[in-house]
């Protein structure tokens, strides 16, 4: 029960938890969490769009808390759907397990009470992964993104996914979110583990970095009905990624183009379609740059652009050359994101 009580603190701001599908008031969720305790159905609604926020460093690669107070109070007047703390655009794998925790108690108590806190919280091994899932929980958490174990590739079979996803989903005090990101790990999890995995009561959904919409359409048509959420992992399939059934995205272009990429969503929640192709024609390009091209150090000199704090990137990762940077800064000026 003590258990329980420690994870309500952040649990119960919130006004977009669901049981069933059904939305409950605060009270009422404080009840539902305690009923559902050892082996939860508890939702969280992860609609909306979601920065993978940049970990702000100082020169001595330290984390710079003060930097990110001052990002945070820029993206908390963005109607964000919530944050995703220590994803792959926060450097999470080169922090240690003390930092990711704090960091997500920082944003926990820094951002405003409409945000979901999602937080990475994937480790190699799926006892680690179910104790950073669950300190992280205890500090603010309200959902885990959960990255795929990559090292030992080979043994990242089917099976074994299903069975790691299934024991951290078993033992984790909130909800959890399978996370696909084939660039950085190499593994691009199978649409038959996806599926499986959807039954589960505590594994809510799906962030996908593939950019394969065919997967996409697939994954939302059989998942129907079992209050599966699907969200795209990138801003340069985000409409495409709407309109076969998606929910939201968790995007690194968020971090500088936040309230454009929310104008997306809205324009195309209004059935507007010839806007919002045109501005997800626009962030193609810009978005290729923060992510595959230059990716997180280009992301930070991104956001500086844009009057965040984007700061030093913490080695062995390498800030981007000058000849770099002009290449960035003429295609975000050719996209009409900057003058």
């Amino acid at each position: 029960m003590k258990r329980v009580a420690n994870c309500l603190v952040g649990f119960c701001r919130r006004s977009r938890f669901h049981l069933h599908g059904k939305h409950l008031k605060p009270s009422a969720v404080l009840m539902s969490v305690v009923r559902h305790s050892s082996g939860g159905t508890r939702r969280v609604d992860v609609s909306g769009i979601y920065p993978p926020i940049a970990t702000p460093f100082n020169k001595d690669e330290s984390v710079a808390y003060d930097k990110l107070t001052e990002n945070m109070q820029k993206w908390n007047k963005i109607p964000f759907g919530g944050y995703v703390v220590q994803g792959s655009n926060g450097e999470y794998v080169y922090q240690t397990p003390e930092e990711r925790i704090k960091v997500v108690e920082y944003v926990a108590k820094t951002a405003t009470s409409d945000k979901v806190i999602m937080a990475g919280s994937g480790c190699e091994s799926t006892r680690d992964t179910i104790e950073m899932t669950n300190q992280m929980a205890d500090v603010g958490a309200h959902a885990a993104l959960v990255v795929t174990p990559s090292y030992y590739k080979n043994g990242m079979h089917n099976r074994a996914l299903i069975i790691h996803f299934t024991k951290v989903a078993d033992a984790s005090k909130i909800p959890i979110l399978l996370y696909s990101v084939p660039g950085n790990t190499g593994i691009d999890l199978d649409p038959e583990v996806i599926i499986t995995l959807s039954s589960h009561p505590n594994i809510i959904g799906l962030k996908d970095s593939g950019g394969d919409i065919a997967k996409l359409a697939n994954l939302v048509y059989k998942t129907q009905g079992k209050d599966f959420q699907i969200m795209a992992g990138s801003a340069g399939f985000l409409l495409p990624a709407y309109l076969v059934g998606c929910v939201g995205g968790v995007c690194g272009a968020a971090n500088m183009l936040g309230q454009e990429l929310c104008d997306l969503e809205q324009l195309y929640k209004e059935g507007k379609m010839k806007e919002p192709t045109i501005l997800q024609q626009r962030i193609v390009a810009p978005n290729a740059c923060v992510t595959k091209r230059f990716g997180v150090p280009g992301l930070k000199v991104a956001m500086e652009w844009f009057g965040y704090y984007g700061g030093p990137v913490r080695s062995p990762l390498q800030p981007i050359t000058t000849e770099q940077e002009e290449i960035m800064r003429t295609v975000f000026k050719s996209s009409g994101f900057l003058t």
